[in-house]
């Protein structure tokens, strides 16, 4: 994947996952993601969405570039975050 900006990326990333989501029907909890400039690769791990497990309150829909950042703390951490949509 390939976006002009890190946080382009992000957003990117995140609806992809929506989409793999909801047509695979499975959650993910697991994930690995490297950035080089402005590609990313990553790697999702999950398992097939139970209602009775997993207990789903909303459905989403997707990410916005509603309060979008990411960058490093000042102790070296990356925060990456934005609003998504229900």
């Amino acid at each position: 994947m390939q976006a002009p900006g890190k946080e382009v990326l992000l957003v990117d990333w995140l609806n992809a996952l929506v989409y793999e989501m909801a047509v695979r029907r499975c959650i993910f909890g697991r994930f690995r993601v490297r950035i080089e400039g402005t590609h990313l690769r990553g790697i999702a791990w999950g398992e097939q969405a139970d209602v009775v497990r997993h207990e789903p309150a909303v459905e989403v829909k997707g990410a916005t570039f509603t309060d979008l950042y990411v960058g490093q703390t000042s102790s070296g951490a990356w925060v990456a975050q934005c609003v998504v949509d229900v």
